[in-house]
């Protein structure tokens, strides 16, 4: 019997071995062949814009996205109401639908006479940098919701029960229970919301297109160089994309271990 229990740990072993091997050897060969364009990459002036305009508009759709998730997501993990199974279905159904589904869905949206009227309000969303923001916000609400939600659901409600039988408010009950044992967590869902934005390219592409010095930002920038055959410049853009990811990874792998410790000392 614990012949057969190590022969089946030695093969998921190779298996972990050759999935890593995989992934890594990917990320390596980006490295190995953009990492000497790289410089150049820093110097173009379409790569300088292509960074401005992911940074800016993940920068902007994530604060959006904290600003309706926290709220939302405690909703959702303290309260019952009517519907509330309804809601999380539809919450759920953009976490399963390919990025490019979205895009179509924001511009079938976008096209119609709500789009016109928010264009003549000066609000232009359909081929214009704004509808970059509207495709992140798509993308990453029903995420940052659920993963909110979760992370207030492992707050003991105890401690808020016992903050409410002592007169404490609805607001000093959530900001010195929910939000100071939560906050490291919420930025590390920030972090993650921030790279996923920065990283979304299918829904921009259906919405906006991909115009140089426009609406171009760093995944729209590797499109163009491919398709242009500039295959150094796209593979020194992947090595900022796959810098920016590791970064926040772990960043918020730091966020998430700090945010343990205090959910222990608390208790």
């Amino acid at each position: 019997m614990m012949k057969k229990r190590n022969t089946i740990n030695y093969f998921f072993t190779v298996l972990l071995f050759l999935v890593t091997c995989f992934i890594a050897s990917n990320i390596f060969i980006v490295f190995w062949k953009g990492s000497p364009y790289l410089k150049e990459a820093l110097l173009s002036e379409e790569i300088q814009f292509s960074m401005r305009m992911s940074l800016k508009t993940a920068t902007i759709s994530t604060i959006i996205v904290m600003f309706f998730a926290v709220p939302s997501g405690y909703i959702l993990a303290r309260k019952k109401f009517w519907g509330k199974q309804i809601v999380n279905a539809i919450l759920e159904i953009p976490l399963s639908l390919p990025y490019l589904v979205l895009g179509v869905c924001l511009l079938t949206f976008f096209s119609s006479q709500i789009g016109k009227e928010l264009r003549e309000l000066g609000l232009p969303v359909v081929f214009h940098q704004n509808g970059i923001v509207f495709v992140q916000l798509l993308l990453n609400i029903p995420f940052a919701i659920s993963m909110v939600r979760s992370l207030i659901e492992e707050v003991d409600p105890g401690l808020e029960l016992v903050a409410q039988q002592l007169g404490a408010s609805s607001f000093y009950i959530f900001y010195s229970i929910i939000f100071l044992l939560c906050k490291r967590g919420f930025l590390s869902i920030a972090l993650l919301c921030w790279s996923r934005a920065i990283g979304e390219f299918g829904g921009t592409l259906m919405l906006v297109g991909v115009t140089r010095m426009k609406t171009e930002t760093l995944p729209g920038s590797i499109y163009l160089n491919i398709s242009t055959n500039h295959m150094e410049l796209a593979m020194a853009t992947a090595i900022l994309l796959l810098i920016i990811a590791m970064a926040v990874q772990l960043t918020g792998k730091f966020l998430n271990q700090k945010n343990m410790n205090l959910w222990r000392i608390e208790r």
